[in-house]
């Protein structure tokens, strides 16, 4: 099984429809696989071989596209690597995934003694392929696992390691991420996150649906609000953060997302403020997903109910749920367990078998189940703060102070206390136009409305920003 020939075979009678659009270059689906076949016969000259790690380090593009459907059909892995991450954190991605080539935009990556270079591409970018002398023997169990993508990825245990995904599990989990999606070759889907944190569920659906991408990450928002005031877009896969600058930018009016079927907020935890904003300027509402790289797609919220906002939604049919207590309360770590679950971590090596329990993964996110089975998420099990044996769960407080005029946003924090533990702290940003010596009584008092009083962050310190990953997640 290979996720290309799934993609060519379900597209056989749209093979001259618009696959990808970039700015003013644009590919069919004739096309693209045209590119894909011809890059595929020089890859494999240049030594490529099935279950091979190849990094791939490249701007979104249509040639991003060719260059992954291309490895995908050779049978060799896709590992993605972010322009955004340092040669140093590049380097250390190869080395722990043990890539086998790297090809890269020369660009944005230099310095490489990289022996062969190809530039006949949709986009004109010059490429350059680099082998890599690998140090250590893969496990032979690696192998028969059909593997199509390994993630770097932090997993459950905060450890780094790479996440391995074969081509069976994208198929499922394509499958069951579309049981909430409803993708069809009808759609044009606009896309602006990064190629490197979202590809799997979203690109590779797409195109097995028939649908049309237009790629807008690399110009947000001028590319976006042009396209959205030709009327173009049924669909859009986007952060909190692209949502809020659709909201407050002049450029859109409310009409020229009148086509828009689907907006989905992923990434990160959709703030209230940003969706009552989006629905008060466009008349809909944002659908908060919950992805994880181990599992897919597995919640979708697509209920108009107010009381469910801050949910991320009721599970999709391909999945199970449960929360599993220390205690008999309500709050407890989320498992869950489906199709398309990731096949193994590469490193250190650990099989499903001794990840799994009893066919459940644990994602080591905190939350809760209302009666209606819609999952609220309060937070990372790793990151409860521990205030007087009474539990504080960060992303809760950050919801709060999140939603004061004056606080662009907010990072809660445990700093240990002989007395108590820990007590919970705030980084705050204020928003543009917030006073310097902004009176934290007030972001208190605010507080002390909204939550119970051990919540309350006993310090607050304003920030001019908060670092975050790559993929624009705080770091805690």
């Amino acid at each position: 099984m290979n996720i290309v020939d799934a993609i060519k075979s379900e597209t056989k009678k749209l093979q001259k429809k618009i696959a990808v659009i970039d700015g003013n270059k644009q590919v069919s689906y004739c096309e693209l696989f045209a590119a894909v076949e011809k890059l595929a016969a020089e890859l494999k000259a240049c030594g490529i071989q099935p279950a091979q790690r190849v990094a791939l380090l490249c701007e979104d593009s249509i040639d991003y596209i060719i260059v992954s459907l291309t490895v995908l059909s050779l049978s060799a892995v896709i590992v993605p690597v972010s322009p955004t991450l340092s040669r140093n954190e590049i380097d250390a991605v190869m080395e722990r995934i043990e890539v086998n080539f790297l090809i890269f935009d020369k660009s944005i990556y230099a310095g490489t003694d990289a022996h062969r270079i190809f530039s006949d591409n949709v986009c004109k970018k010059e490429f350059s392929l680099y082998q890599r002398a690998t140090q250590k023997q893969v496990p032979s169990n690696y192998y028969a696992l059909n593997p199509a993508f390994i993630r770097f990825s932090s997993g459950t245990t905060g450890k780094s390691k790479g996440v391995v995904i074969s081509h069976e599990a994208i198929i499922q989990r394509t499958n069951a991420a579309d049981k909430g999606l409803n993708i069809t070759s009808n759609d044009t889907a606009i896309w602006v996150l990064s190629m490197s944190f979202h590809f799997v569920v979203t690109i590779l659906l797409f195109l097995r649906r028939g649908a049309t991408i237009i790629l807008c990450s690399r110009a947000f928002p001028e590319l976006l609000v042009g396209e959205l005031k030709n009327r173009r877009g049924t669909f859009i896969y986007a952060s909190p953060f692209h949502y809020h600058m659709l909201t407050k930018s002049n450029m859109l009016s409310p009409c020229m997302l009148s086509r828009i079927r689907m907006a989905v907020c992923t990434a990160i935890k959709l703030p209230v403020d940003i969706a009552n904003d989006f629905y008060k300027k466009f008349g809909f509402q944002l659908t908060e997903a919950y992805g994880i790289i181990e599992v897919g797609l597995p919640f979708l919220n697509c209920s108009k109910d107010k009381t469910k906002q801050a949910s991320v939604g009721r599970i999709l049919p391909d999945y199970k749920v449960k929360i599993v207590n220390d205690a008999d309360k309500e709050i407890g770590e989320v498992y869950l367990k489906g199709k398309g679950m990731f096949d193994a971590y590469f490193s250190p090596w650990q099989s499903k078998k001794q990840i799994f329990y009893d066919g459940w993964f644990k994602t080591g996110d905190l939350g809760r189940l209302d009666k209606e089975g819609f999952l609220f998420l309060v937070g990372r099990k790793k990151n409860i703060i521990n205030f007087a044996g009474m539990k504080v769960f960060p992303y809760e407080v950050e919801s709060v102070l999140n939603q004061h005029p004056d606080i662009k946003e907010s990072l809660v924090y445990g700093v240990i206390h002989p007395q108590y533990g820990q007590l919970p702290c705030a980084n705050i940003v204020l928003k543009k136009g917030a006073k310097v010596d902004f009176d934290i009584n007030k972001i208190r008092k605010f507080c002390y409305q909204r939550l119970a009083s051990y919540k309350v962050p006993k310090k607050f310190l304003c920030v001019a920003r908060l670092d975050k990953t790559p993929s624009g997640k705080l770091r805690r």
